[in-house]
């Protein structure tokens, strides 16, 4: 189970994760990301919004959720037209995988293309995961992502910046902790929809999000 849980989140599965940058390329070219300081302060901020959305949804979906409704909610919860497509585009990914890594007819029970949280949490009922890990790998993936983006962008000490990450754990662990006790949250950013929405109006972007 733990190999499992350590294959979904790791950023060499090949679902198209490391194709996004969760935000921080717009915050860079906005000035809001720059050292290590203000690269922890913006992945706090992702954890404690679009991670703890994403957890929520990841454990309510390896409970066995309706994935067509959960679905909706993620829609709901994500009020981005460029967020809402990069999610399916990574949900999209990990289906492929997943049906490959982890053969199951749960995946038949999928929107085509289901966001991203509720694609994890079919993958980690697949692969014989607990909620809470789907909540944990949900809540890591929020800011691992943007932290290895950050790196390359900026052309960052890798050692500093797994520092900056590894200093996440305590919030990761709380997070994925809270979405077995809150159920569905309803955190947003304007920022956040903000610099995604002006990304996705970029052609000079490294990233598709």
């Amino acid at each position: 189970m733990t190999a499992a849980l350590l294959t979904l989140a790791d950023a060499r599965l090949p679902a198209g994760g490391h194709t996004h940058s969760g935000g921080v390329e717009q915050a860079i070219a906005a000035g809001l990301v720059h050292d290590p300081s203000s690269l922890a302060g913006f992945l706090l901020r992702r954890l404690q919004t679009a991670g703890r959305v994403a957890a929520g949804l990841a454990a309510a979906a390896c409970r066995g959720g309706d994935p067509a409704a959960l679905d909706a909610e993620a829609d709901a919860r994500t009020p981005s037209p460029a967020l809402r497509a990069a999610s399916r585009q990574q949900g999209r990914g990990l289906v492929r995988v997943g049906r490959r890594a982890w053969p199951s007819p749960l995946w038949d029970a999928l929107p085509a293309a289901p966001h991203h949280p509720v694609a994890l949490g079919a993958a980690a009922t697949a692969g014989g995961l607990t909620p809470r890990d789907a909540a944990g790998a949900a809540a890591y993936l929020s800011v691992s992502g943007p932290a290895t983006a950050a790196q390359r962008l900026l052309a960052m000490d890798p050692l500093t910046v797994a520092a900056v990450t590894a200093r996440l754990a305590p919030g990761i662990d709380a997070v994925a902790d809270g979405a077995l006790r809150d159920g569905l949250p309803a955190d947003a950013d304007p920022l956040l929809d903000l610099l995604a929405e002006v990304h996705a109006a970029r052609r000079d972007r490294f990233f598709a999000s």
